[in-house]
């Protein structure tokens, strides 16, 4: 019998099977086969957020690269959750993930590094996903919380930025993937992980 981790009277892993599997998962395993296929390109600005299939994931000198980790235990977090959510071997195990976010809000081993920087205007933000699960590399106006309800409360993020509702299948990048995102604007931009809402960067652009 799968773990039933309980949120009061919410089932927190059918909440995560209904968000996260209904919406990451397909986008990584689409038909079945999880094994990524394309060498990327290097990363290149462009006008919107681009998904690369995974291989050796690198960029341009004038890139900034933004690393998206987690620590997913595969065995424990696909018993859980289901197959294919997590696509490594050891790490934090699927009780510790939850107890991390019950005492803290956040899981330190999911992050985005840098979580502050300072870029260019028409620099690129080069993000790979560096862990064994899906995320997302989501500019937004405010930080808030994302798809998976659950995650959203155990983070203390109830609000959800309006921008994670939004999803288009190539936002969702796949464990080695790349997204790039061309920086547009001066000012203060804000990104983060529309699954995995602690995950989050803050990236200053003079004027």
């Amino acid at each position: 019998m799968r773990p039933q981790l309980r949120l009061g009277s919410l089932s927190l892993i059918d909440c995560l099977t209904c968000a996260a599997m209904t919406v990451a998962v397909p986008m990584l395993f689409g038909c079945g086969d999880p094994s990524p296929t394309t060498e990327p390109s290097a990363a290149t600005p462009v006008a919107s957020g681009v998904l690369a299939s995974a291989g050796q994931p690198h960029a341009s000198a004038s890139d900034m690269l933004v690393n998206m980790h987690d620590a997913c235990d595969g065995p424990t977090f696909n018993a859980a959750v289901g197959p294919g959510t997590c696509i490594r071997e050891g790490g934090v195990t699927f009780p510790d993930f939850i107890a991390q976010l019950t005492r803290q809000g956040v899981a330190g081993a999911w992050h985005f590094a840098p979580s502050m920087t300072a870029a260019q205007l028409n620099q690129a933000l080069v993000a790979v996903d560096r862990g064994g699960e899906v995320h997302t590399f989501t500019r937004v106006a405010k930080f808030g919380g994302g798809i998976v309800p659950p995650l959203n409360q155990l983070s203390h993020n109830p609000v959800v930025a309006p921008e994670c509702t939004t999803l288009e299948p190539d936002d969702f990048v796949a464990p080695g993937g790349t997204y790039s995102q061309q920086v547009d604007a001066t000012g203060t931009l804000l990104f983060q992980c529309c699954i995995h809402p602690w995950m989050r960067l803050t990236v200053q652009v003079p004027g």
